[in-house]
């Protein structure tokens, strides 16, 4: 008698999902061009139409940052000292929230839509017919997610460093080139690298994520929103953790 321990199982099979997509990307690159639009749709979705939301939340977090560091540092005759706290809005607030958005919502509706899918046994009609499921339906996912949280990431990295400028030009009177001047001053290659590697890395969890609890439902209907929530909570907690562990390693390392 086998001794099944389900943390390992899990974590072999989280695997074994991610180099089979891995794998599958090549092929979809070369060949795949009947899953384009499931591509183009899930960027669309993913990052495009949550645009607004993350505008609107990078500015408010950009002006706040400021405000709030402004009147701290004032406090301990440190002003010149906040460009280093505004390059946190790159490398370390804009990377999680974003995540946090994309979670919220291609998170849940891949885990849904997939789950859908194998209850009303389209993913069966597909294996019938010769298409393996993974390949058609969740490479494009993968890398629409993963491609979408890099370029939200970006996006909301320019919009936080323009609520911030916003609050000091309208009350400090700061010229736009002494304010960015500075900033490129304090921003090296190491908080854009950290930036990349947290956006792929970060877009990858979802994804797989994502998938996993989509793929892992059986024959009731009411699977389904169970595995919507299963996906927001193992991948807003995997988030949480992959990016304290990529900033720890960040620090470490400089």
């Amino acid at each position: 008698m086998k001794l099944r321990i389900p943390v390992v199982d899990s974590l072999l099979y989280t695997l074994g999902l991610l180099s089979k997509i891995l794998c599958g990307v090549g092929y979809f690159m070369l060949r795949g061009r009947v899953s384009y639009k499931i591509l183009i749709m899930q960027i669309l979705f993913t990052f495009v139409e949550a645009l607004a939301i993350t505008a609107c939340l990078a500015l408010g977090i950009g002006a706040a940052v400021n405000i709030i560091g402004m009147q701290f540092l004032a406090n301990i005759s440190q002003e010149k000292q906040l460009y280093l706290v505004l390059i946190c809005i790159t490398r370390e607030v804009g990377p999680l929230f974003t995540a946090i958005i994309v979670i919220a919502r291609s998170g849940t509706a891949i885990a849904t839509e997939i789950a859908g899918m194998v209850i009303s046994h389209e993913v069966e009609a597909y294996i019938s017919i010769g298409i393996d499921p993974v390949e058609h339906l969740g490479v494009p996912r993968f890398l629409g997610v993963t491609i979408s949280l890099f370029l939200l990431n970006i996006y909301f990295s320019l919009f936080g460093l323009a609520g911030s400028f916003a609050v000091a030009a309208l009350f400090n009177s700061l010229a736009a080139s002494t304010y960015f001047g500075n900033l490129l001053q304090v921003l090296t290659v190491y908080d854009i690298l950290i930036l990349i590697i947290k956006s792929f890395v970060l877009g990858m969890t979802i994804a797989i994520l994502s998938l996993i609890a989509g793929f892992g439902v059986e024959r009731a209907s009411t699977e389904i929103p169970i595995a919507g929530l299963k996906a927001v909570s193992s991948s807003l907690v995997w988030c949480i953790l992959l990016d304290i562990l990529l900033s720890a390693l960040y620090y470490i390392t400089l």
